[in-house]
């Protein structure tokens, strides 16, 4: 669903920040000197980071807000620290993964809407074309389950492989046809860039691409599209939170027109999609 921000709802939000709400339970979220409400906030370096960081030297300050961000390597510790207070919200996330992740380890959690979406991709260093993959070749694939059955799909589109129907997320379990006898290596994702030189090809979350250097529009092989797709990166915070007018002011300028204008030009080769 796309969503208009009126400068008017930012402005009544960023009146009630000023009143010393503040976001969630750490002692952080507390208003700052000057008035503003710090947020600290979990995130991956790229992209996330670097859109909070616009938002921060950009947006935060007319809105009542201050960012404290705090960059996080893997996709674990940023709701571990969000479940326990350590932080006020996390970004790096898209709502498959969340729902796993509240599934397994019975978060409290809930979120805002997707602001961005990073396109997954298969690449490689041994061939330029997936036609020119050898039968018996080795595919690096995330071990994480909520990005599995996103790799997998990847590979049902190439014509790689097929699945058995199933109710929840593919799984390497779900195979059913893989006529090149493809072997497959499971690697947590930040270790797959790295899993480049063992293996014919690899298929790579798009902020790793991006962290290594990798450009998913040119270096890809095969890029998933982002029309339509619903792996939408979200704002995740503590259910208890989620109405805190700090953190809605916070969501508020991320699907501002100056955020779109800032991913686009950053990114202007769809590496990173705006999702409203």
């Amino acid at each position: 669903m796309k969503r208009t921000v009126r400068a008017a709802a930012v402005l009544s939000a960023a009146a009630l920040v000023m009143t010393g709400c503040s976001a969630g339970g750490t002692e952080s979220a507390e208003p700052s000197e000057g008035g503003l409400t710090t947020i600290t906030i979990g995130a991956s370096p790229v992209p996330h980071a670097e859109i909070l960081q616009f938002v921060q030297d950009e947006l935060a300050k007319d809105a009542g807000i201050d960012l404290e961000i705090q960059e996080f390597t893997d996709y674990v510790l940023p709701n571990t620290a969000l479940a326990e207070g350590e932080i006020d919200a996390n970004f790096f996330q898209h709502l498959p993964y969340l729902d796993a992740q509240i599934a397994e380890n019975g978060f409290d959690f809930d979120h805002y809407e997707g602001v961005h979406i990073e396109p997954y991709g298969i690449y490689s260093e041994k061939i330029e074309d997936l036609d020119d993959l050898a039968d018996g070749g080795v595919v690096g694939i995330t071990n994480d389950p909520g990005n599995q059955g996103r790799a997998l799909d990847l590979l049902v589109d190439a014509g790689l492989i097929t699945l058995d129907e199933t109710d929840g997320d593919p799984t390497l379990l779900d195979i059913d046809e893989n006529p090149k006898n493809l072997e497959f290596v499971e690697t947590a994702p930040e270790q797959l860039v790295v899993s480049l030189a063992d293996v014919d090809i690899a298929i790579i979350n798009g902020n790793y691409a991006l962290e290594a250097g990798l450009n998913p529009a040119t270096d890809a092989i095969l890029l998933e599209s982002g029309e339509d797709n619903p792996y939408a990166n979200v704002v995740v915070v503590r259910t208890e939170d989620l109405d805190d007018p700090a953190l809605v002011t916070l969501d508020e300028l991320l699907h501002s027109d100056e955020v779109r204008a800032f991913i686009e030009e950053r990114w202007p080769d769809g590496e990173v999609v705006p999702a409203f």
